[in-house]
């Protein structure tokens, strides 16, 4: 749960601030990898990128999930963070993933109750996978 919600907040981060989306990802207990649609990787990237994760952890922010009819939760801008919508279309109810003030992902997933919880994200290695797409590999301590 540690990781997974350490992976909404970072996917966040990336969206907000380099305006990527994700393009592939795996993840493990405390350990992960999350690719994305960035044409380009700017100086300190890493450091920003693990800078802010940690700050938005730091704020506590509560993590919540509510079930929305499919009309409205995509009302939510950006709901959908990756390149592809995997949201099947005869799915009616979309469960949304809630991290205060920072996130509304549809999510089906496990999560931490506050951002707190999740500890420390280490961005360990940015690399590069192809024409515009960067892997990040983080570690959840």
């Amino acid at each position: 749960m540690r990781t997974h919600s350490g992976l909404h907040i970072l996917t966040a981060v990336v969206f907000r601030d380099f305006g990527a989306k994700v393009t592939g990802g795996n993840m493990e207990p405390l350990t992960a990898r999350m690719d994305f649609d960035l044409p380009e990787v700017p100086e300190g990237f890493k450091d920003r990128v693990a800078e802010a994760v940690n700050a938005e952890i730091a704020l506590d922010r509560p993590i919540s999930a509510r079930l929305l009819p499919r009309a409205e939760a995509f009302e939510i801008p950006n709901l959908i963070r990756t390149t592809a919508d995997l949201l099947p279309e005869d799915l009616q109810t979309i469960r949304v993933v809630d991290i205060d003030g920072l996130d509304q992902q549809a999510d089906g997933g496990t999560h931490v109750a506050s951002t707190k919880l999740i500890g420390r994200v280490d961005v360990v290695k940015v690399e590069n996978k192809g024409r515009g797409f960067r892997r990040l590999r983080v570690r959840v301590s």
